[in-house]
């Protein structure tokens, strides 16, 4: 006797059974993304959330009394217009084709190496490891575009004669590396990397986790309500993570030369201002960062289901 198998809801079933036995699932299909999905997903976060990642290292590089989201609003629009709320968006995109890619590239593969062939999570502190080290990976190949944006972003705020004016990300890197030297590309690269694996393990690793809590209970399924849910979480775990080591990083990146000694000292700088200094920009880091972090895995999570790779587990 033959047996038809059909594919019903992503199971395969035997629908005509041996005599005797009962109809049983033999597999279940699922997809896994693909090495690069994670920079293509971020990209496309970035075009939208751009404008308050401008913002947010304006309020950073602002030493002094604070200032309002507000009052940076006005002073950009007054300088140079909506479009100046773009600043940057070239050197933005480069360092997400980047870090995001190289970040969320290890992480994935990582994660789907490790994966038990029956399709259980892996264990938090292994996805919180990896999620490190791709996060630190991550934040050395994208360091130079990632300079090269924070200066393109606080140009706008700097007056006519001190600003430097480059034209997009390429020419940025460029005039770096012809004017100040090539390593001054991966000036503060040591926080780059801290904060990156930070930022990893707060956005890819405890989102798995909130993802996995939220679908072992009975009012979640794998759609964009769980996906929205989880990564506006993540999104609150990875800003509280990374907001002192952002600070630090941005005032390293905008220093002029010979400014920063040392990061001790620039810590104890910035400690003189106030402890809250070191969450300066916490608002609109928080606004640019949840928003960006619920695209960027809603993103994902799209190109997954739909252009992911198939896997079988048992």
């Amino acid at each position: 006797m033959t047996k038809d198998c059909t594919d019903v809801g992503g199971d395969v079933r035997s629908t005509n059974p041996l005599p005797g036995t009962q109809p049983q699932a033999i597999s279940k299909p699922i997809k896994v993304s693909k090495w690069y999905f994670g920079g293509l997903s971020s990209a496309g976060a970035a075009c939208v959330t751009h404008p308050l990642d401008l913002l947010k290292v304006q309020m950073q590089t602002q030493k002094g009394k604070n200032v309002s989201i507000i009052s940076v609003v006005k002073t950009v629009l007054q300088n140079q217009g909506i479009l100046g709320l773009y600043n940057g968006i070239s050197a933005s995109l480069l360092r997400q084709l980047t870090y995001s890619t190289s970040r969320f590239g290890i992480y994935e593969i990582s994660k789907q190496r490790l994966t038990p062939k029956d399709g259980r999570p892996i264990p938090f502190y292994m996805s919180t490891f990896i999620a490190g080290l791709g996060g630190f990976a991550g934040g050395f190949v994208g360091n130079p575009a990632d300079l090269v944006n924070v200066r393109m972003q606080n140009d706008v705020k700097l007056p006519p004669e001190q600003r430097r004016n480059y034209k997009n990300a390429i020419h940025g890197l460029w005039r770096v590396a012809a004017t100040e030297g090539i390593t001054k590309l991966w000036a503060g690269a040591s926080m780059t990397c801290s904060r990156a694996a930070l930022m990893t393990i707060g956005q890819l690793a405890f989102y798995d986790q909130f993802k996995s809590l939220l679908l072992a209970t009975p009012y979640f399924k794998d759609n964009v309500v769980t996906h929205v849910t989880s990564s506006l979480l993540a999104g609150g775990i990875a800003t509280t993570m990374t907001q002192p080591v952002d600070v630090l990083k941005t005032r390293v990146m905008n220093a002029k030369p010979g400014e920063v000694q040392s990061i001790m000292q620039l810590v104890l700088s910035t400690a003189k201002e106030s402890p809250l200094a070191f969450f300066k920009g916490y608002v609109p880091a928080f606004v640019r960062l949840a928003p960006h972090t619920i695209l960027t895995f809603v993103f994902l999570e799209q190109l997954r289901f739909n252009f992911g790779v198939p896997k079988m587990a048992l």
